[in-house]
């Protein structure tokens, strides 16, 4: 009881210090916010609601970013203006507002911002999902394009991914009726995916690995007050953020650093090995170290790392998320898991396993998976850019180093472009909207995003996604535990670059039996 009244204690005399150092801070700075509304008369800038000295609109994220924007937007328009703390953001909530960032503008808005923690984490801007535009980016960007993600690559790697979903589907048997967690098998199953194809072989380590990397997204999504208000930065210290990202960040360094040297030393083992050369598939370090092998100067370790993390981070989690938001929309609506069923066990043969062969002719469940998409894109927010030079937007003056956040989730809800947004209806995809996809042309469902910062790994994670959701369907039937309803199901979303379920979903699966007539 003691400790907890010395605790309080020492906090409220910080927090005294603290007010009065603020309020110092608050009278200077309002001063050079007047100075800056002055310099700034002359522009046409978007609308911008009112925000507080100091933090600006910080204080109107909330812990589900995209909703609270996309709120904000209904009231201020389809462009508008925050103040992250001193950092000027770019709020864009409409398909034909996004066209103008990534298709008619994508050069001035090709760059990222600096956010200090996600470049600690990812190698001080080495890598291609988050470093800024220029001539090394072109260049890794195309390396993984090129090299690494290629249609022949992402094929090679088939027999892999049948060997995956094949242990899934063990692994889910053997649970005989009682409750599975399916979001932590997922991520399981998505990690051994990505560990063999990228690295070359599975990296077992249970728990502990499941735990670092979900924090891993977790911090990805967090905000940090030093991005945006570098005097406080002494505040991700305080609460933890600081030391929490030291920890992940060298615990993956030492992970991928053991990677790399055992691809090194196996090179050098079984270089004039034939048997090795017969049965071994090059993984993505096989390819970077060979081209790094050709012109060290070409690809630095730094590099190599960092798109090593790049592919592990965007391989696992966002497909993970996809299935696991997928699963959920089928078990609330069982009118819609009949049909998916219906399709997937009409064209695979009895007795057998789905193979990535069948999946052409599965049309329905690629429409289920759209619609996932449409309704719970996996980064709802995509990857934040920042414009290079001063632009002119549909009459508004966007200033240079202006942060943009693109709302992806609130584009692919407008009503003006879809009947019904809220609703999950993958037969949209077959209407209207038949045409409609997710490669970065039609800018009212950019789950990817689109333009230079488009997502690369497009055909490597639909073609994981559809395999696995095609076996699940195919193998089992699904239900809550105790009896519920699909409908008790909740669709609450965690804090992350990417948003998955808060709450796991735990399910029961049964084995394949006939279907009731509907």
């Amino acid at each position: 009881m003691f400790a907890a009244l010395i605790e309080k204690l020492a906090l409220f005399h910080l927090f005294s210090i603290t007010s009065l150092i603020l309020f110092t801070i608050f009278l200077y700075k309002w001063q050079l916010l007047l100075n800056v509304k002055c310099n700034k008369k002359d522009l046409n800038l978007p609308p911008s609601p009112p925000r507080l000295p100091i933090i600006g609109n910080l204080h109107q994220l909330g812990k589900l970013p995209h909703r609270s924007l996309r709120s904000l937007s209904q009231k201020y328009g389809d462009y508008m203006l925050l103040y992250l703390g001193n950092r000027p953001t770019l709020v864009v909530s409409s398909s034909t507002a996004a066209e103008q960032i990534m298709k008619t503008h994508d050069l001035v808005f090709a760059n990222r911002p600096n956010l200090r923690f996600i470049s600690k984490i990812f190698y001080d801007g080495n890598d291609v999902a988050f470093s800024s535009y220029g001539e090394k980016w072109r260049h890794r960007k195309s390396i993984c394009v090129t090299e690494i993600l290629n249609n022949k690559r992402v094929q090679s790697y088939r027999s892999i991914r049948q060997e995956e979903v094949g242990c899934l589907i063990e692994t889910i048997k053997r649970s005989s009726g009682e409750i599975i967690n399916l979001s932590k098998i997922f991520t399981m199953l998505f990690k051994g995916i990505t560990c063999r194809t990228a690295l070359g072989k599975r990296y077992d380590n249970g728990d502990d690995f499941y735990m670092l990397f979900k924090e891993l997204v977790k911090l990805m999504g967090e905000v940090s007050v030093g991005d945006y208000v570098p005097f406080l930065g002494w505040v991700d210290r305080l609460t933890g953020l600081e030391g929490r990202v030291e920890i992940v960040r060298k615990r993956f360094d030492k992970f991928i650093e053991e990677v790399i040297q055992e691809h090194q030393i196996r090179v050098n083992i079984t270089r004039y090995n034939e048997d090795e050369k017969v049965k071994n598939v090059k993984d993505f370090v096989d390819v970077l170290l060979e081209i790094q092998q050709g012109d060290p100067e070409e690809l630095s370790t730094v590099s190599i790392k960092a798109l090593i993390l790049d592919i592990f981070a965007g391989g696992t989690e966002t497909t993970s998320t996809t299935i696991e938001w997928a699963m959920t929309e089928l078990i609330r609506h069982p009118r819609i898991m009949m049909k998916v069923q219906r399709e997937v066990r009409s064209i695979v043969k009895a007795n057998t396993r789905v193979i990535e062969d069948d999946l052409e002719n599965l049309e329905y469940l690629k429409a289920v998976i759209k619609e996932t998409l449409r309704l719970h894109p996996p980064a709802p927010l995509l990857v934040f850019r920042e414009s290079s030079e001063n632009v002119k937007i549909e009459n508004y003056d966007i200033s240079a180093r202006t942060q943009v956040i693109i709302n992806a989730w609130a584009i692919q809800l407008d009503p003006k472009s879809w009947q019904d947004p809220e609703a999950f209806i993958p037969e949209r995809f077959f209407n209207n909207a038949s045409s409609v996809d997710f490669k970065g042309q039609h800018f009212q469902f950019i789950p990817f995003g689109a333009g230079r910062r488009g997502c690369p790994g497009i055909a490597f994670g639909i073609v994981n996604a559809e395999l696995v959701l095609a076996s699940l369907v195919y193998e089992f039937n699904w239900m809550l535990p105790n009896g519920r309803e699909g409908d008790t199901l909740d669709v609450d979303e965690c804090v992350g670059i990417t948003v998955g379920r808060r709450n796991p979903l735990m399910v029961i699966a049964t084995p394949n039996l006939p279907l009731p007539c509907y």
